[in-house]
């Protein structure tokens, strides 16, 4: 059974066609690229699957399951998270507190219990910490869990987002333009941080990047869109030869 099998998925606003037909099956423990041009309607297909939108036409399935009407939070329960272009931190909540919100989902304790303090709710906060805690020392955050992320460099601030997302264990991780605003050796940390992940978890990561330095080396296998509809998908040699990508997206000196 595929992790992620997408088919036929098509998504309008009003007149304009975002996504038109497209499809993709994801296996565990893969690493894939999403690319084109801006506008081709790369996020949106992200948005799709998040449950930040429905399908106009098409299906979703998530480990067999289609996600049709399902809400985003439903769709973590599934095993999906995801971080977004512009950060989205909670910037007068300290990081530690930012890493342990994103499994409110699963708290597994009633109103009752938090206002009782009960053996469920203390069971359950002792367990959400050690999970936050986990990740901060393995990312090389556990300095700034106290710190708020609005006074943090913006390349830290990136690093505790895919923290976030990586609390709820996922088994498919979106990271929709993870380099964006980061300087060169930030960069750097990025395709670092993005290979450990990949190489101690069992995560399949799916990213939409403009950067090729970052695609190329990390990714098996790239999907190339524009103006909503796939024109190749391939590994990164036949990506970076294939004349119509060149046209629409590439150029002939980006890579």
């Amino acid at each position: 059974m595929s992790l992620l099998e997408i088919n036929g998925l098509t998504r309008r606003f009003g007149g304009l066609i975002a996504v038109n037909d497209f499809n993709i099956e994801l296996g565990e423990h893969e690493l894939v690229a999403l690319i084109g041009p801006n506008g081709a309607g790369k996020t949106t297909v992200f948005n799709l699957i998040s449950g930040f939108y429905q399908p106009s036409e098409g299906s979703i399935k998530l480990k067999g399951r289609d996600t049709k009407g399902l809400r985003p939070h439903q769709v973590t329960g599934l095993g999906v998270a995801r971080t977004f272009q512009g950060i989205r931190l909670w910037g007068n909540m300290h990081v530690l507190d930012n890493i342990r919100i994103a499994q409110h989902y699963r708290l597994g304790y009633s109103l009752v219990d938090c206002f009782l303090r009960t053996k469920n709710y203390v069971h359950r906060e002792k367990e959400i910490d050690r999970i936050a805690w986990e990740l901060l020392e393995a990312m090389d955050l556990k300095d700034v869990a106290f710190e708020l992320p609005r006074n943090l460099p913006y390349g830290v601030q990136r690093r505790v987002e895919i923290a976030r997302a990586m609390s709820v264990k996922p088994s498919l991780l979106l990271l929709d333009e993870p380099a964006a605003g980061l300087n060169s050796a930030d960069v750097e940390g990025l395709i670092k941080l993005v290979r450990w992940i990949y190489d101690n978890f069992p995560v399949t990561i799916w990213m939409i990047e403009h950067q090729m330095k970052v695609v190329m080396s990390l990714c098996s296998r790239i999907k190339v869109i524009d103006f909503g509809t796939t024109i190749a998908d391939g590994g990164p040699e036949d990506i970076q030869k294939n004349p119509t990508v060149i046209k629409a997206y590439l150029g002939d000196d980006t890579i």
